[in-house]
C-alpha cells in the first residue's frame, strides 16, 4: 500500500473516531432525544461534523510525500486547521443547545443557551445562574408579582419575544409549580387528533406510568411531554405533535 494512502486511511480513522465521540456529545447529551428534532440541529450538525471529517483526511493525501522537509509543518497546518473547524462548529453548536426545559403557564418551553436573558441574573437564584454544561434542566418559571414588573414582562413577551421561560430570575422548581402542572395536564387522548393513532399507541405503550401530557414549545418541531397527573411528574418527553 502506498504511503500516502495509508497516511490518508490513519487520518480518515483517527477523524471517525473522533467524530464518533462528538456525536455521543451532541446526540446524547447537549441535545437528547427528541431534543435534536425539536431544536433542529441534526441536519446542519452532521453536514458541519461530515466536512470536517473529511477535510482533513483528504489534505494530507493532497500533501503527504515521503521525506519531504516541510511534511510535519505541513501537518501540522492540516491539524490546526480541523481542530480549529471542529472547535467552532461545535462551539457554534453548543449556544444553540437546549439549556432549559421551562413549565410556562400551560406548556414546556424549550430555552436554548443563545435565547437566555440574563439581564437580571444576579437576581436569580444561584442553581439557575448557570446552565448545565450537560444536560438540559427542568425548572418552572413564575410571572413577576409586581403590577410594574409583569407590565414590562408581558410587553416585551410580545413584542421582542423574551417571555418568562427566557428569564432565569423568574426560575423555581418545577416540583414547587406541581398543583399548577397537575392542572394544566391534557388528556392523553387528544393526541390521536394531531398524529397517527398507530403511532401514538406505540409511545404511550412504552410508558403506561403516562396519565396526561403538556405540550414543548420548540424553535424547529413542538414536542409532547408525558406527565404522571396523579403524581405531577414528567415522565418523557416524545415525538409527537401535541397541536395542530
Amino acid at each position: 500500500m502506498p504511503v500516502r494512502i495509508k497516511a490518508f486511511l490513519i487520518h480518515g480513522l483517527i477523524s471517525v473516531c473522533i467524530a464518533l465521540l462528538v456525536i455521543g456529545l451532541v446526540f446524547f447529551i447537549w441535545y437528547p432525544a427528541p431534543l435534536a428534532k425539536a431544536v433542529g440541529v441534526t441536519r446542519v450538525f452532521l453536514i458541519m461534523l461530515a466536512i470536517d471529517v473529511i477535510l482533513g483526511p483528504v489534505l494530507t493525501l493532497l500533501v503527504y510525500k515521503q521525506g519531504k522537509k516541510t511534511l510535519v509543518f505541513d501537518l501540522t497546518v492540516i491539524a490546526i486547521i480541523q481542530v480549529s473547524a471542529l472547535g467552532y462548529g461545535l462551539w457554534t453548536i453548543s449556544q444553540g443547545r437546549p439549556a432549559w426545559v421551562v413549565f410556562n403557564v400551560d406548556r414546556f418551553d424549550s430555552v436554548r443557551i443563545n435565547e437566555i436573558d440574563n439581564r437580571n441574573i444576579n437576581k436569580a437564584k444561584l442553581e439557575y445562574r448557570s446552565p448545565s454544561l450537560l444536560f438540559p434542566q427542568w425548572v418552572a418559571s413564575v410571572a413577576p408579582k409586581n403590577i410594574e414588573a409583569n407590565n414590562t414582562v408581558t410587553f416585551e413577551a410580545i413584542f421582542s419575544g423574551i417571555d418568562i421561560a427566557q428569564r432565569p430570575n423568574l426560575y423555581v422548581s418545577l416540583k414547587s409549580q406541581n398543583k399548577i402542572l397537575k392542572k394544566k395536564t391534557i388528556p392523553l387522548d387528544q393526541l390521536y387528533s394531531y398524529n397517527n393513532h398507530n403511532s401514538v399507541d406505540i409511545i404511550l405503550k412504552k410508558y403506561p406510568q403516562a396519565t396526561g401530557y403538556l405540550p414543548l414549545k420548540a424553535n424547529a418541531v413542538d414536542m409532547t411531554v408525558l406527565i404522571n397527573k396523579e403524581k405531577g411528574e414528567v415522565i418523557k418527553t416524545v415525538d409527537l405533535r401535541p397541536w395542530k
